[in-house]
């Protein structure tokens, strides 16, 4: 009896039927079967015969990854019949289960040092480094020095299977087993091994080729991991796929991931794939949300872009701003320049003035020297001169006489001399507040633009003062034209004109604001008036909706009833035949049922499509009346400006 349940294309292992190693021919006879072959041709394994009485499902498609490392090592189950979890599954690398050697091979010499000791030496150090600190193995050095057959299978083995997990290894002589695995593993010098150096391994002819196998595979271990742990997109890993993608290969893991799932589930005997389907529309759908997201950022910045854009061409060129602004400032510039040079000549003038006051105070201290030179002078003449009691008396009371006006006249000179200080102060400060009120006035006129030339009729006017406080005529303390004959009243003239345009630029403000009150009001107007059409439109639009709906409706109760009569028109048909022409007057009847729903069904049309055009006509003259006021307002909006 067949089984009806999923059974393994491959027989189950036995001690009396042991797996072999070798391809089987392709010429062996397959054993017929009713199950579902292959769309894309056979696997890439060698064919294995099915057990009689079964009916399995045969591989639909051959093995596409032409990267081995990423076939044995992320999709194990992929592009071939799964085995029963008894069985191990044959090498992806070929060998028996694999693809059969090419029947022409080229041979290729080896081109490394393989007899250089000191390349022997550093095969060791690989070989002895990736043993001890990738797989855990305790070797030492003198092992791979003086190595034994036992020791070298172990090694070959646990090597061989690091890089290809799947590979079967269960012949029990290490001999037929260990080239087929290097062709398997696509060593490419394997022609040039010969299974009799087996049996000494450390001998001097076979030493070198056999360590030269163990580091090309330690070499391809190196490169499985690198690759392995390196996250590149061709391992094809579904997990490892970002969140946003766009690289083909993360398609195709997604994809390749999809056509896993469906196929074991197929092989299962089930074609419902709703399962993976989900899944894989909700990754696709989780990255079309991101990529939506991005696009309404981007339609937002486009947005507002185009808004600024908008204002930019709406608003007047910002060069002419640009224009009008460095004019404003070369003026002031120019105005700066002219305060600078007042500030100039007024600090040359005080250098001189101190520099005057310096000389006549070293004239003084002169005269001060020479009249202490005199005094003495004199004072020796009175010593040198032999005078009498009588003269000595007078010159006493002349010198006391003279000590006394002396002194009154210091006295005098010292109290001169505060009042002096006082008023030299007062002046100062004097002078200090007239130099700040004289700056504020500059700075007046800076910022009401009064610096020459004025505007007409005040072009020949100039307003600007200047402090001269080293003059010895008051009337040539101040600098300039005359304040109260010209400046006063220039400067009165200025700000009745100042007022007048203000009064008049008030004036103006005050009519526009009337305007934009008036076109805000009438925009209102029009704006209800819009909104009292719109919502006429919408309640026609409503009832031309429910015209329609009620149209449809009764053209569907028109079309069943049609059809009703028509099978009973067929049934009366039918019965007509059957029991001759005693029901002919019922089939007229029908007949006659019919051409009324007929009727009624092209009459419920034409009305549907006379009202359809009749509310297609009001909207178009709603649109052409909205169309004919906005125009109307635009054309005064633009005859008002």
């Amino acid at each position: 009896m067949q089984q009806s349940g999923r059974r393994s294309m491959m027989p189950p292992p036995s001690e009396s039927h042991p797996r072999s190693n070798l391809p089987i021919p392709s010429t062996v006879k397959k054993q017929s079967s009713r199950s579902r072959m292959s769309l894309a041709g056979p696997a890439i394994r060698a064919p294995q015969l099915a057990p009689p009485g079964t009916n399995p499902r045969q591989s639909m498609a051959r093995s596409q990854n032409i990267n081995p490392l990423l076939m044995s090592a992320s999709k194990q189950n992929v592009g071939r019949t799964p085995l029963h979890n008894s069985v191990r599954r044959g090498s992806t690398w070929g060998g028996a289960g694999g693809l059969a050697a090419p029947s022409i091979t080229q041979a290729v010499k080896d081109p490394r040092p393989l007899r250089d000791r000191q390349y022997q030496s550093k095969m060791r150090q690989d070989i002895l480094g990736y043993l001890q600190n990738q797989l855990g193995l305790e070797i030492t050095m003198s092992t791979l020095t003086n190595i034994q057959g036992k020791d070298y299978r172990a090694i070959f083995n646990e090597l061989l299977l690091h890089l290809d997990p799947n590979h079967i290894l269960n012949q029990p002589r290490f001999e037929d087993e260990f080239v087929p695995a290097l062709k398997a593993v696509r060593y490419p010098f394997a022609h040039q091994i010969d299974n009799k150096w087996l049996a000494a391994p450390a001998s001097m002819h076979s030493w070198p080729s056999l360590l030269g196998v163990l580091h090309w595979l330690v070499e391809m271990c190196k490169l499985r991991d690198d690759y392995e742990n390196s996250e590149h997109p061709t391992l094809q890993r579904p997990d490892k796929v970002p969140e946003q993608f766009d690289d083909p290969w993360d398609h195709a893991a997604l994809a390749f991931n999809y056509f896993e799932e469906t196929y074991t589930v197929w092989l299962d005997l089930v074609d419902d794939f709703a399962e993976s389907n989900q899944a894989l529309e909700d990754r696709y759908a989780k990255r079309n949300n991101t990529v939506q997201s991005e696009v309404d950022e981007q339609l937002t910045r486009l947005t507002d872009a185009k808004s600024r854009l908008k204002k930019l061409e709406a608003s007047a060129p910002p060069i002419n701003k640009m224009v009008r602004d460095n004019g404003l400032l070369k003026g002031d510039s120019e105005k700066f320049q002219k305060i600078l040079q007042q500030y100039e000549s007024r600090k040359r003038k005080l250098t001189d003035s101190i520099a005057i006051e310096r000389n006549e105070l070293q004239r003084e201290l002169v005269r001060l020297e020479q009249l202490k030179i005199e005094q003495e002078r004199l004072q020796n003449i009175v010593k040198v001169q032999n005078l009498s009691p009588e003269e000595v008396l007078e010159m006493n009371q002349t010198h006391e006489t003279l000590s006394r006006t002396l002194e009154d006249l210091k006295q005098k000179i010292a109290d001169t001399h505060k009042t002096i200080m006082a008023l030299e102060v007062s002046v100062t400060n004097r002078v200090s507040a007239t130099e700040e009120a004289l700056d504020l006035y500059t700075n007046l006129l800076s910022s009401l633009e009064l610096f020459p030339p004025l505007p007409e009729p005040w072009n020949d006017i100039d307003l600007t003062l200047e402090l001269n406080p080293a003059a010895a005529n008051p009337q040539q303390l101040l600098i300039g034209s005359d304040i109260r004959k010209s400046v006063k009243p220039t400067l009165s003239a200025v700000a009745e004109s100042k007022r007048t345009d203000r009064s008049n630029v008030e004036n103006e403000r005050i009519k526009v604001d009337n305007e934009l009150d008036q076109l805000s009001l009438e925009c209102e107007n029009v704006e209800e008036d819009v909104a009292e059409v719109e919502k006429k439109v919408a309640a026609l639009n409503e009832q031309a909706d429910d015209l329609r709906d009620a149209a449809q409706q009764e053209a569907q109760v028109a079309s069943a009833e049609a059809n009703r009569l028509e099978r009973d028109l067929a049934a009366a048909r039918t019965a007509a035949l059957a029991n001759g022409m005693g029901v002919k007057s019922r089939l007229q009847a029908l007949q006659f049922d019919y051409q009324e729903q007929i009727a009624k069904v092209s009459r419920l049309k034409d009305e549907t499509v006379r009202a359809i055009i009749k509310n297609s006509h009001e909207i178009a003259m709603f649109k052409e009346e909205v169309s004919r006021h906005l125009r109307e307002l635009r054309e005064f909006a633009s005859t008002d400006s």
